[in-house]
């Protein structure tokens, strides 16, 4: 649970002055420190960011009254708008699991290189 916080807490700061794509640097730096296993390490970078993308989709969402996700499913033709919100979560938490897993894959390799060279 703690990675999870962690991944989104870091990528909610860095999203306020970068990119949306910026969550990519603490997926990658948690996933190459804290990453255990591969399919554990792609789940802590999928939840951590699905759950920061739903909650800042839903804080738009209210603030403006559900007009621009209306908008956006309409011209998508969802049938509902809360569809937009969690296609955004999903959209954010494969990013984020990708992310996460290239930084486990980075380390696993770098070690594995120093082992043997």
């Amino acid at each position: 649970m703690i990675p999870v916080l962690l991944i989104a807490l870091l990528a909610w700061i860095l999203g306020l002055f970068l990119p949306w794509w910026s969550l990519a640097i603490p997926c990658f730096v948690l996933g190459a420190w804290l990453g255990k296993s591969g399919g554990r390490s792609f789940l802590y970078g999928f939840t951590g960011i699905a759950l920061l993308w739903l909650l800042q989709s839903l804080f738009i969402h209210v603030g403006n009254d559900g007009i621009l996700t209306a908008r956006i499913a309409e011209l998508f033709s969802l049938p509902d708008p809360i569809l937009v919100i969690l296609i955004t979560a999903l959209i954010g938490g494969v990013a984020g699991g990708l992310s996460t897993l290239t930084g486990f894959f980075f380390s696993k390799t770098l070690l594995q290189k120093q082992v043997v060279g």
